[in-house]
């Protein structure tokens, strides 16, 4: 076995590339972490299901999905960036990512609900349900996009970038 290359860094969770890896359950096997996205699910779809109820059609554009899908995907797009720039998908970072990112996110947004909405919008105004299934995907993309940018902490040009510590 080789030693490890000591120029390269080293996380202290990790340990080094020539370590072998410690055996552990997948992550879809274990029980804590079903049981966080369950819970954050619960209160995702708690919380569409309130807003949906509160907002209502406009010219027949169910618009409460509309804007839930949108501003799931730019928050997910924030905290998917920030847990990255953390480091590795382990521990606490796994968690979050599974319970608010899973669970609390994947609830609140919805697909299925855009499928048949645009299914239903189509069967009286086609032009309205290409345009609102399209729209939906196209600036949900945006704004996921919009949520990685503003998680790095864009600066203007010609802004000076802190210094990084040793």
């Amino acid at each position: 076995m080789t030693e490890p290359d000591p120029r390269l860094p080293v996380h202290p969770q990790l340990g080094a590339a020539a370590d072998p890896a410690p055996e552990s359950r997948s992550a879809h096997l274990s029980w804590v972490n079903i049981g966080l996205v369950a819970a954050g699910g619960v209160a995702g779809t708690g919380l569409r299901y309130l807003i949906t109820t509160a907002v209502p059609d406009w010219a027949g554009v169910p618009e409460a999905t509309f804007g839930i899908n949108v501003v799931g995907a730019l928050l997910l797009g924030v905290l998917l960036e920030l847990l990255a720039r953390h480091g590795p998908d382990i521990g606490w970072s796994r968690r979050v990512r599974l319970a608010v990112g899973t669970g609390v996110l994947g609830g609140f947004t919805t697909y299925s609900a855009l499928s048949v909405e645009t299914a239903t919008l189509a069967a009286t105004h086609p032009g309205r349900a290409i345009g609102y299934g399209i729209g939906t995907v196209i600036i949900g993309g945006m704004a996921s996009i919009a949520g990685i940018w503003l998680s790095r902490g864009y600066r203007p040009r010609g802004t000076l970038e802190p210094k990084s510590q040793s």
